[in-house]
């Protein structure tokens, strides 16, 4: 039987997003292993060496081992992600012909290190390793760099969920992916993100450098409602309503001190915090200009909307006073900070100014449909599947592979 391994033996320099695939003729593929050494970072052994991460950090994924798919007759094996930049790769294929005689082939080559000033990397990212979140929670990634190759990236990142689920990627510019599930996480469970970005092809000429994992957890269900109208806060834990509070939205005098009505979320928390209007536009020496020092702030917008304390407003539970925050007495927005997980959902009604998408966390404001629509690769990813939507590798094809195609070999 003949095998012919692509990239061939000897290569230089070769893409790091080129596929590495394998073809029989007079027989069968039985196995592939790809393994790299060297690289844009430490060796594999090193990039493991990382077993027990303190929390929020970032795990770098082991790239030592690349995956790979088998078509339904076992004669082509294409490998599933991209390539470390820079790195010595060693292919090695057996298989076995109609009369049981086994061939191996091996082909060595080395990859095209990324150019400095042309390595994409993680800026940051929400939830970190470690932590608990709200079942509202996007994942959030912030490059160092403009994507242009969007579809690439998107489908470099693959969710895992304990329990079954559906999501897609956004981007908001051209720095930051979200990913949002159709409806809100299943409460208590773990969350991975596996990124497999060393190789792919972010841009013309610029390649990502390393592999990470990121691990949270979804904490229980806690969704909060606030009536405009009726000045009230609920809270609902698990089901049940275990919090009914007064409180005190903005005036509605301006634009500006008008609360936004939608699905936002909690985003974070100061115990003390220092409001100034200048922040959101309104510089000292405007009209409306503010300057307070309030406790037990919960940031749910980027438009400056917080849950806080506000000991001086006699209307709560009565009236709408505030410059757009939600007041609340200082003992029930302790209540709130104290159990607020970053992620969980609050939603405003009965105001005429409509949360942007884009301010803050407000992506649940886009319906699934229109999500679905604005993801890149346009397909949605099953958190309970291994894979993602779409490939990272150059001129691959974005739809997925029949079930019958999906049979592994390592």
């Amino acid at each position: 039987m003949d095998l012919v391994i692509t990239p061939a033996d000897g290569g230089a320099d070769i893409s790091p997003d080129s596929p590495v695939t394998v073809s029989a003729t007079g027989g069968t593929i039985d196995e592939v292993t790809v393994t790299q050494t060297g690289g844009e970072e430490q060796q594999a052994e090193e990039a493991v060496a990382q077993e027990s991460p303190e929390a929020g950090e970032d795990v770098e994924e082991e790239f030592g081992t690349v995956t790979g798919t088998l078509n339904e007759d076992k004669t082509e094996w294409t490998s599933d992600w991209t390539l470390t930049p820079g790195s010595k790769v060693t292919v090695v294929a057996t298989g076995t012909n109609e009369a049981g005689e086994s061939t191996e082939v091996t082909s060595e080559f080395s990859t095209l290190a990324a150019v400095p000033g042309q390595r994409l990397e993680i800026q940051s990212n929400f939830p970190v390793s470690g932590d608990t979140v709200g079942i509202g929670m996007p994942i959030i990634i912030n490059f160092d760099l403009p994507v242009e190759n969007k579809a690439a990236v998107e489908a470099a990142m693959e969710v895992v969920s304990e329990e079954p689920t559906q999501g897609a990627w956004n981007w908001f510019g051209d720095q930051m992916a979200v990913f949002r599930t159709e409806e809100y996480w299943e409460p208590n469970q773990k969350v991975t993100v596996n990124m497999h970005l060393a190789g792919v092809q972010a841009s013309e000429g610029v390649y990502g450098v390393k592999n990470h994992q990121l691990n949270f957890e979804v904490g229980r269900s806690q969704t909060t409602e606030i009536d405009n109208d009726t000045h009230r806060m609920v809270v609902t834990r698990d089901g049940e309503q275990i919090q009914d509070f007064p409180i005190s939205n903005g005036d509605g005098s301006t634009r500006a001190f008008t609360t936004t009505s939608g699905v936002h979320l909690t985003m974070e928390k100061y115990q003390h915090l220092i409001m100034d209007s200048a922040t959101v536009g309104i510089p000292k020496g405007s009209p409306g200009y503010y300057y307070l020092d309030v406790n037990y702030a919960v940031r749910v917008s980027n438009s400056g909307e917080f849950t806080h304390a506000a000991p001086w407003n006699g209307d709560l539970g009565v009236a709408n006073r505030s410059h757009g925050c939600t007041n609340m007495s200082t003992a029930d927005a302790q209540w709130f900070y104290e159990n607020s997980y970053m992620g969980d959902p609050v939603t405003i009604t009965g105001t005429d100014r409509e949360l942007e998408v884009d301010n803050g966390w407000g992506f649940w404001q886009r319906s699934w449909d229109e999500w679905l629509a604005n993801s890149t690769v346009g397909e949605a990813d099953k958190t309970d599947e291994a894979g993602s939507p779409g490939s990272p590798l150059a001129g691959a094809e974005a739809a997925e592979e029949s079930p019958e195609e999906e049979a592994a070999a390592n």
